[in-house]
């Protein structure tokens, strides 16, 4: 524990009391520490290098319904107190009573960032770069990038509840921009997780091979059809359909303002009976995993839809209280500065039991998704337009020929519905994902599904 989080531990009582002094309901101290470190490499050249510290504490009041929250940088205990004294407001009460319950958390990095040197990281991009240019001529720009974060945090509340926990993570990604004097093609592949740079070190090389791969096969692809198409999504497409297009609506803040489409629906049916969706915190070196969340709840593994039933939605402590739950661990903010919100962590579907390979070729014509590229998503509707960055043609059972400049348009509860078969397999990829301002690490998996009725964007009718 770093030494001002000492401190706090030890004043916390001191902190809170002087919070609570105007009255409420709840107090809540926040401290975090971080250390970052981004490099990228483009075209040969060591074009950005970022370091990142930051350290700093929030205190959150809840008084009579309502949310007062402040934070400072001001590293020293009278900052704190005068902070809490600001957001009071009123007289002191009786004094707040910590430790109840205390809970310590640590991520294990073998290859810890903090103690890697830049040229190990540089090393690890020139790796990715060259490995991506092998592939030919055609291969016209390359840029990676390597971002890792080690955040410790520390959170007390006036419910006497106590909570520590050090966390790493580790991102790196490639794109490829690729040309036959015609066209351009681009491709893109990441990887990451929770943990030290041992989730990296040994796959750069492949994460640009596929990224390389994916930008020479557009340019070998044939524009894509037009039309409403059975769709099956690879697991290796990840779960980014999943989190825009379903997660969000399963968020309870945007639940209890009524702007879900899955509002009033708890027990009812909402998917096909091989749908399961999850959202868990606890998955083992996953990108949204931790060992509490930033309110001090321990992280949990939550089932969202079980068998295409809506079972639950994801809370934080707040959106818990005003529904007379219990938090599902949730809660979540970018930094100290950040008030917390219901925020996903890891979130998928889970595996079936049907064969990737039985899906595509009980599939007499369709569309086979490899890989997701960016789109826009309306949270509040589950209506969503994603870029095809890899697909093939399904004829006959078969993945005939590849094609480009495909869209893929819907609605995911819709989507949800019209899932017909789920396979074996589980796809993981890792991202940011962004609400009201603040940005938070996740993870998003899913199987092979196949969809029946999707819309294909393409040049064809």
């Amino acid at each position: 524990m770093s030494p001002f989080a000492e401190v706090l531990l030890d004043n916390a009582g001191r902190i809170l009391s002087e919070l609570l002094s105007g009255g409420g309901e709840f107090g809540e101290l926040f401290y975090e520490r971080s250390v970052s470190t981004r490099l990228k490499l483009e075209d040969r050249k060591l074009d950005e290098l970022t370091f990142g510290h930051d350290e700093g504490v929030g205190l959150r009041l809840i008084k009579d319904g309502r949310t007062y929250y402040g934070y400072t940088a001001r590293l020293t205990l009278e900052s704190v107190l005068e902070l809490a004294r600001e957001l009071a407001r009123g007289n002191a009460s009786a004094p707040v009573a910590v430790g109840k319950r205390h809970f310590e958390g640590r991520i294990p990095a073998e290859l810890d960032p903090e103690s890697c040197s830049l040229s190990y990281r540089a090393e690890l991009l020139r790796r990715a770069e060259e490995t991506a240019r092998s592939l030919g001529p055609q291969v016209k720009q390359v840029l990676s990038v390597l971002a890792d974060k080690s955040r410790e945090i520390l959170v007390v509340n006036s419910l006497g509840e106590s909570a520590h926990d050090l966390q790493k993570r580790v991102v790196f990604f490639t794109e490829v921009v690729a040309s036959d004097g015609k066209l351009l093609q681009r491709g893109y592949e990441s990887t990451g997780g929770t943990g030290g740079f041992e989730l990296i070190a040994d796959k750069v090389e492949e994460v640009a091979r596929k990224a390389a791969k994916r930008a020479l096969l557009g340019l070998k692809a044939r524009p894509a059809p037009a039309g409403s198409f059975t769709v099956v999504l690879a697991s290796e497409a990840g779960g980014t359909m999943i989190h825009e297009a379903v997660g969000h609506g399963l968020e309870a803040d945007l639940v209890q303002q009524g702007l879900s489409v899955y509002a009033d629906k708890l027990g009812r049916k909402v998917a096909s009976e091989l749908v399961t969706v999850v959202d868990d915190a606890t998955v083992p070196r996953a990108n949204g995993s931790f060992n509490v969340d930033d309110e001090g709840v321990p992280a949990e593994r939550t089932v969202l839809i079980k068998d295409g039933v809506l079972v639950n939605y994801m809370y934080d402590r707040l959106r818990a209280e005003r529904d007379r739950v219990a938090s599902t661990g949730n809660g979540r903010r970018q930094s100290y500065a950040h008030v917390p919100m219901v925020r996903m962590t890891n979130t998928f579907i889970e595996r079936g039991e049907t064969e990737p390979e039985e899906i595509i070729a009980d599939t007499k014509k369709g569309v086979l998704v490899v890989k997701m590229g960016g789109g826009e998503v309306n949270t509040v509707t589950g209506d969503f337009v994603f870029e095809v960055m890899e697909g093939y043609l399904i004829e006959g059972g078969k993945v005939t020929y590849p094609i480009r400049g495909a869209v893929l348009l819907g609605n995911g509860p819709e989507a949800l519905k019209r899932v017909d078969a789920v396979g074996k397999d589980l796809g993981w990829s890792v991202g940011t994902c962004g609400k009201e301002g603040q940005g938070v690490p996740v993870g998003d998996a899913q199987p092979t599904v196949r969809i029946h009725g999707l819309t294909l964007g393409g040049a064809e009718l």
